[in-house]
């Protein structure tokens, strides 16, 4: 090949990667025109979505029809500063992925653990509360669980509530004890008062409020939990929206407008 048609074919492959990269320049803008954000302010309406079960995250109050809990107001902060209101969609663990994908709302709160199995379909804002997996039983039995062995035995009744995380940390590390599902998130503790099971494995958030709700039990070392977590909303993928929620965030954060809900909701 001559150096002339050398030149020539370094031409053409120039221009074809040029158009390639336009195409995809093209294909992003059009993407971002089209993202969730926008779909939200046109519509005026923010939906969110929660299981409702979660104390003290977000908990439907059946007699009233009204939901409360820290990420409630939360939910509720965010829609009045991006100027849109909030519609409550109910959802539940099960059903919470399937439900962002079918698109029955445009985030998620009430609790919402970070995980890589969710990371996988979906996307979450930045994390807002740090905790992790710890015992919850009554008072008289904290010494008798305080580590996975002591937990992991025959005999040992482990309640869970199905679909979330707490049910996949029970079934991932108990073997030997006996998992139960207990399907309503609000009763759940009643079982282990009531001598129906032995114990619960939860986020410590909500170990310490039960606690406080119900004084036969006792959270078994919430300040040393099992394992790390992160709380946050959970998204679709649509970076436009993330982008959005993550900047409120901070920017709640740094006001104090974020620690003055925390503080109605999470004991100290």
């Amino acid at each position: 090949m001559t150096p002339r048609a050398a030149l020539r074919r370094l031409a053409l492959v120039g221009a074809l990667a040029f158009g390639v990269g336009a195409a995809v320049v093209s294909g992003s803008a059009g993407a971002e025109e089209a993202s969730r954000l926008d779909a939200v302010l046109e519509r005026g309406v923010l939906r969110v979505g929660t299981p409702g079960d979660y104390a003290p995250f977000a908990r439907w109050q059946v007699e009233r029809g009204t939901l409360v809990g820290m990420d409630v107001d939360l939910a509720e902060a965010l829609g009045a500063a991006l100027g849109v209101k909030v519609q409550w969609v109910k959802t539940s663990w099960p059903a919470l992925m399937a439900d962002l994908a079918a698109g029955k709302f445009d985030l998620a709160v009430g609790g919402v653990s970070v995980s890589l199995e969710r990371q996988k379909r979906a996307l979450f804002s930045a994390p807002y509360l740090h905790d992790g997996k710890t015992p919850i039983t009554r008072c008289e039995n904290v010494q008798r669980f305080q580590t996975l062995a002591q937990i992991d035995r025959p005999g040992v009744r482990a309640v869970v509530n199905p679909g979330g995380t707490n049910e996949r940390f029970a079934r991932a590390y108990l073997k030997a004890a006996q998992i139960s599902v207990h399907p309503d998130n609000t009763t759940i503790f009643d079982e282990i008062v009531a001598g129906r099971a032995d114990l619960m494995i939860t986020d410590a958030v909500e170990a310490r409020l039960q606690q406080k709700l119900r004084p036969a039990l006792c959270a078994v070392h919430p300040d040393a939990p099992f394992d790390y977590s992160e709380k946050a909303f959970l998204l679709p993928r649509d970076f436009a929206l993330k982008a959005w929620v993550d900047q409120w965030l901070h920017l709640a954060q740094a006001s104090g407008e974020f620690e003055r809900i925390q503080a109605r909701w999470i004991p100290r």
